[in-house]
């Protein structure tokens, strides 16, 4: 007996499918929840439970990774049900980003499967060109997600040989509600929560603390003193705003990091590193990269900026740590508009001790302290995710596929990149197993 097959026979003798069965006016069309999906699900319902059957894959997050897998797999004729917590798509760009963000990397390489940019984009889009992008993205392949669908837990039942998506539904009317479907896709990115410092003192602070999820513009904190914990991307630009807006800001710098120009001799860094790998070793693009980015910036040591002992691209390969791709930071630090400092010691009061010995007064505090994954907390599953970082145990090329119909897409640690690669194997390998049953018949038609 095939697989399907014996999932199909398992069903029958399931509780919660059979409470359906036995009362065929209890049937609810799917698309009173997700308009398009009316000939992929159906609705079981008792007193005690909700439950929709989805022929086609779930997908967990409606970000830029939920919808590019929705958009292949659609391309391929087959629907999906994508569940996403917040309120809208890709809702870290439209709800926890500043208002000066754009793409650091230029937009040829920032496309999602199947869809380019408008052509009258700048090279470097607006976060708010970007979220535009994305909405016409979900128009065009009829991408409808169900939003506020909180997944509390993911777990693969190896009785019926599916998984079963349990979620909370937010709003006026609370309710829970559980989705089954055989195949699983997680979308939920490397970005999924923030990440919150353990400071002695922290928690005292007496003036502003919060997160870059919640900065959106320096203009709150004209002439204040502002300390940015953090030295990425998000930390050196949110730097910047800051100094824009006539606030004194500093950046606790605790690690090693790589500072690169955006673009060199012409072009962005980035690109010029992808035409340098196709014909030289990582270790060699890296040499060149920074040998560049010494003759423009000069010695970033001296500042407080020391390099890692790995070169940008290796590290970024070993560790997916990302460099920083310099919009005009570096220069508000050598002029001393923004001031380095080493790492926190310990807060009293508006007093901040720094590892040296310095002690300096702050109004506000900015953790730029980045992001972690949350897969750890709501999917049973310890094979294909690690319950360390929640990010895939095998690093790319490989992190995409584990057992069962689990799938992972936009935790490559490289970038849009990645996702498109990884939707497009997803969609692929999901249409295949489709090809080889045919349409998925409803169990209860």
């Amino acid at each position: 007996m095939d697989p399907w097959s014996e999932s199909e026979g398992k069903r029958a003798h399931d509780p919660i499918f059979q409470c359906f069965s036995q009362n065929q006016n209890h049937r609810q069309p799917v698309e009173n929840c997700c308009k398009e999906r009316s000939a992929d699900a159906v609705v079981a319902r008792s007193d005690l439970c909700k439950c929709f059957w989805v022929s086609g894959p779930i997908i967990v997050g409606a970000g830029p990774s939920g919808l590019a897998v929705a958009a292949c797999l659609k391309e391929k004729g087959i629907g999906s049900l994508i569940l996403e917590r917040s309120n809208c798509i890709a809702s870290l760009w439209q709800l926890k980003t500043y208002d000066r963000l754009s793409l650091h990397l230029p937009r040829k390489f920032c496309e999602l499967p199947l869809m380019p940019f408008p052509a009258d984009y700048p090279i470097y889009p607006s976060k708010h060109q970007f979220v535009a992008y994305l909405e016409s993205y979900a128009a065009r392949f009829g991408i409808s997600p169900m939003y506020n669908r909180t997944v509390v837990r993911a777990e693969y039942d190896e009785n019926l040989l599916l998984w079963r998506v349990r979620t909370q539904t937010s709003g006026t009317m609370e309710e829970e509600v559980q989705y089954v479907s055989r195949w699983l896709i997680v979308a939920t990115g490397e970005n999924a929560e923030a990440v919150q410092p353990d400071i002695d003192g922290l928690q005292e602070f007496p003036g502003t603390v919060m997160h870059t999820s919640a900065y959106k513009s320096g203009n709150a904190f004209t002439g204040k003193r502002v300390l940015v914990l953090g030295c990425g991307n998000s930390g050196m630009e949110v730097c910047l705003d800051l100094c824009n807006h006539n606030a004194e800001p500093h950046i606790v710098v605790r690690d090693a990091v790589h500072i690169l120009p955006r673009e060199m001799l012409g072009h962005s860094t980035f690109g010029l590193s992808m035409w340098l790998l196709k014909w030289l070793p990582v270790h060699v693009v890296d040499r060149i990269l920074l040998c560049i980015a010494r003759a423009i910036l000069g010695d970033t040591a001296r500042l407080g900026l020391k390099r890692p002992a790995f070169g940008p691209l290796e590290l970024k390969s070993l560790s997916g740590k990302t460099p920083v791709l310099d919009v005009g930071t570096f220069a508000k630090i050598k002029s001393g508009d923004i001031k380095v400092r080493p790492a926190i010691r310990q807060i009293s009061g508006r007093d901040v001790e720094f590892v040296d010995g310095q002690l300096e007064g702050f109004d506000a505090i900015v953790l730029a302290t980045g992001y972690k994954s949350n897969v750890p907390f709501w999917l049973k599953d310890r094979e294909l995710f690690s319950e360390k970082d929640g990010l895939p145990r095998k690093a790319f090329p490989n992190g995409w596929k584990g057992d069962n119909g689990l799938y992972s897409v936009g935790f490559t640690r490289r970038g849009l990149m990645g996702t498109s690669i990884d939707a497009r194997r997803i969609a692929y390998d999901i249409e295949q197993q489709w090809k080889a049953k045919g349409t998925h018949p409803d169990v209860f038609l």
